[in-house]
């Protein structure tokens, strides 16, 4: 009987063996196909860059191009959009307040002058993060009027708490008004 029972015994030995062996097995393959999928992705990106990426020398931002000081805010062009231009640098945004429109698309490009910012406002689906050297470009609508707040959600340094600006969201109607006069919309009366 003793046998009997010994020989069960190593028959059940032998099969979870053979199941612990094919489960590592399983495991090591999906491992495998996974560092496989993360070097095939790196090295696709490396080569590849994402079409939409623009560059900018941020040595030079405030001195040419679309984000020197007279540039910066929100603006409407002649094809009827709305494009906000903002630059963050170590501890503000520039500028700090922005005026927006409430129920229009509302085109954001954002760079930074010298470290990675994050870019945030309110209750919205407005979240990018600020590259030097990079334009961040992104589209939103802000469903009602009011004011938003607008932090630097990405830790730059000793002053990061203080990195806030905020967001008045408008009646459009009172929007187009104000910018059909041709300049640039701002919180601060020109």
């Amino acid at each position: 009987m003793k046998s009997m029972d010994a020989s069960a015994a190593h028959r059940s030995e032998l099969v979870a063996v053979a199941a612990e062996r094919r489960w590592a097995y399983v495991v090591g393959i999906i491992i495998v196909l996974l560092l496989a999928m993360m070097v095939f992705t790196s090295l696709h990106w490396a080569a590849m860059p994402p079409s939409r990426v623009e560059t900018i020398d941020p040595r030079k931002l405030h001195i040419s191009g679309e984000f020197v000081e007279g540039n910066l805010g929100t603006t409407l062009g002649a094809d009827g959009k709305v494009v906000v231009r903002l630059i963050a640098q170590q501890y503000s945004f520039e500028p700090q307040c922005l005026v927006v429109p409430a129920e229009m698309p509302v085109t954001f490009r954002a760079t930074s002058t010298d470290a990675i910012h994050g870019f945030v406002v309110g209750t919205t689906n407005a979240n990018v993060m600020l590259v030097p050297g990079f334009i961040a470009t992104f589209t939103t609508t802000f469903k009602k009027a009011g004011e938003q707040l607008m932090p630097c959600h990405e830790y730059c340094g000793t002053g990061h708490e203080a990195m806030w600006g905020r967001v008045q969201v408008i009646p459009p109607d009172e929007f187009l008004a104000k910018a059909g006069r041709g300049e640039g919309v701002s919180c601060v009366p020109r």
